[in-house]
């Protein structure tokens, strides 16, 4: 994904969305109007990721800590995400655990570097109600580092509701570049 060699079947928009580096809080909030609400799940000790979990995880130093959130703009219900994190860094970095991540990452405009890992589709149903319609839905994984070091993996599942904003967009298995 680094290559930015993605699904060339996926319209732009979505390209921009899934692989681009930009903070996808600022995304649903500039396509929207409306400010992301970070509504917090959960954020509980992890100390063995389970094999769903993606491969990176298992390159955070432990004990390790997740934290599970939804992101809704308005009443929209626009995205699911869960990230992990070494304890310590989640204690230096996640003041405000309702905050997004990105905000709490930049405090003091600090230099961060994201590489998106994967892209595919999740099919479930906890998902299915939650937004409202029916999977796959869209997913990808990402890793924050600063200065060459590995701060967290992040996942994230978006709603098709953003194609009212995105357009639409292919839902089924496509040939993806490695």
């Amino acid at each position: 994904m680094l290559s930015g060699e993605g699904p060339w079947q996926l319209p732009g928009p979505w390209r921009l969305m899934l692989l681009g580096d930009g903070s996808p809080t600022r995304h649903l909030r500039l396509l929207t109007g409306h400010e992301v609400q970070v509504n917090l799940i959960a954020m509980q000790p992890e100390p063995n990721p389970d094999a769903t979990a993606p491969q990176e995880v298992r390159e955070l130093k432990p004990p390790l800590l997740r934290r599970q959130v939804w992101l809704i703009c308005d009443s929209h219900t626009l995205a699911w995400a869960e990230s992990w994190w070494n304890f310590d860094e989640a204690e230096k970095h996640l003041h405000n655990r309702n905050q997004p991540i990105w905000d709490s990452l930049t405090k003091g405009r600090s230099e961060l570097f994201r590489e998106v890992d994967g892209l595919g589709l999740v099919a479930a149903d906890w998902l299915e109600s939650a937004f409202g319609q029916t999977g796959p839905f869209w997913s990808r994984h990402y890793r924050f580092f600063r200065q060459e070091r590995e701060l967290t993996v992040i996942r994230e599942v978006f709603s098709p509701e953003l194609e009212k904003w995105l357009g639409p967009t292919p839902r089924q298995e496509l040939q993806l570049c490695s």
